[in-house]
């Protein structure tokens, strides 16, 4: 039985208001100041109760895939990493000529990838990709996998020493629907992207848009660019996403180094405002 279709919202119906989910409503909100926006532009609870009582539907599946092919250029070499069955990098090869590399686990997955004459390389992420070198590729994607990774910074620093440039999608744990899930329902949340039980997902290190960001600036990781899909709609990032974004693109690189100002050479002189 599937999540949404074995749970009571509320004894006085789903599309209804109990005191009970107000009261809850109201606090989350004084929590939360992001959710408490949010409340001031429309009814937060009835917003998810709508959500929430509406058939499920058919997500938008690899939405990520067309932004991705489109930005990379032609001729690049492309390493992905928890490549599945290839399917990415069989349209890079075919509509972008990339040199491809794939990494992946699963048995089953990687005859899937040979099938379809893409390139690719079983072992765990875990490990890290020690047999590359520094820079030898120039783009790197970590697409739908950094959350079921055991050591996820690892692989993230592993990435970005191998490739030029990153790219990384994942799920957002700090979508509002998640949130209000979770004080609501007090369970584990199910999504069309989360659709997994506590005990059988293979998301172990479940996180936010925002704690991404905080390690990016921390780690001085640029993003150059960024996207949200919400409700099947996707869309340039913005800033209240942490909030809004089902799940998040982002497109990165290490920040450049500066380089450091020769001994005994003073500054150049700054010119005085008259």
């Amino acid at each position: 039985m599937s999540g949404r279709a074995g749970r009571k919202r509320c004894s006085r119906g789903p599309l209804r208001q109990c005191p009970r989910c107000e009261r809850l409503a109201r606090v989350l909100c004084w929590l939360d100041p992001a959710l408490r926006r949010t409340s001031a532009q429309g009814d937060l609870l009835k917003r998810y109760q709508q959500y929430a009582a509406r058939p499920p539907r058919a997500s938008v599946e690899r939405w990520q895939d067309p932004i991705i092919v489109r930005a990379i250029p032609r001729g690049a070499s492309v390493l992905d990493l928890g490549c599945g069955s290839g399917e990415l990098l069989s349209a890079l090869m075919k509509r972008r000529a990339v040199r491809a590399q794939g990494i992946e686990l699963d048995a089953h997955e990687v005859m899937r990838c040979i099938e379809r004459g893409v390139p690719v390389f079983q072992c765990d992420l875990d490990q890290g990709l020690a047999g590359f070198a520094d820079g030898a590729f120039d783009y790197v994607v970590l697409e739908e996998t950094l959350q079921t990774l055991r050591r996820p910074l690892a692989v993230l620093r592993e990435m970005l020493r191998v490739g030029r440039h990153g790219i990384v999608s994942f799920p957002n744990f700090a979508w509002w629907r998640v949130r209000l899930s979770l004080m609501l329902e007090g369970r584990m949340p199910e999504t069309e992207r989360l659709p997994y039980r506590w005990y059988d997902t293979p998301n172990i290190h479940l996180f936010t848009l925002r704690d991404f960001l905080e390690w990016a600036q921390r780690e001085g990781v640029e993003i150059l660019s960024g996207y949200s899909c919400t409700n099947g709609t996707v869309r340039l990032m913005r800033e209240d996403d942490n909030l809004e974004a089902e799940e998040a693109l982002l497109f990165l690189r290490r920040a450049p180094r500066r380089r450091p100002r020769p001994a005994g050479r003073s500054a150049p002189p700054q010119p005085r405002a008259s």
